[in-house]
């Protein structure tokens, strides 16, 4: 169908990961990590030596990539780049917010949340319930 995102069918649609240590190599050893024929992963691991820049270079990178289907970032990193996370509007890949160990989830910096919320408060005000 015409305006609709394409998924990849195949088994090639991959999860990427922006997050701590402790929360990439959990998903690793799920089985979720993926290295192409460049060398290239589809994650990123975040240290206090990681810059911004590296951050948001990697999320330009698997926002745009077409095998990647999800896109998880820890929400202390997405609130380094939120300007970013924010402005992105794309359905795939999907942009999902996650805690980390040492980082606890505050609902209040959810991209997907707040856009949910927006929806609902719109959708409520033009119904003329609230």
């Amino acid at each position: 169908m015409a305006g609709r995102a394409h998924i990849p069918t195949k088994s090639s649609a991959l999860i990427s990961m922006i997050a701590d240590e402790d929360t990439v190599t959990g998903f690793l050893l799920a089985g979720v990590g993926n290295v192409d024929l460049r060398r290239k992963t589809n994650y990123l691991i975040v240290d206090s030596k990681t810059t911004v820049k590296a951050i948001e270079d990697a999320f330009k990178e698997f926002t745009t990539k077409e095998d990647i289907a999800i896109v998880l970032i820890s929400q202390y990193v997405a609130n380094m780049i939120r300007f970013l996370v924010d402005s992105y509007n794309k359905p795939v890949p999907a942009i999902l917010e996650i805690p980390s160990k040492d980082h606890p989830y505050d609902p209040a910096h959810d991209s997907v949340l707040s856009r949910v919320k927006y929806l609902f408060s719109t959708e409520s005000v033009a119904s003329g319930r609230r």
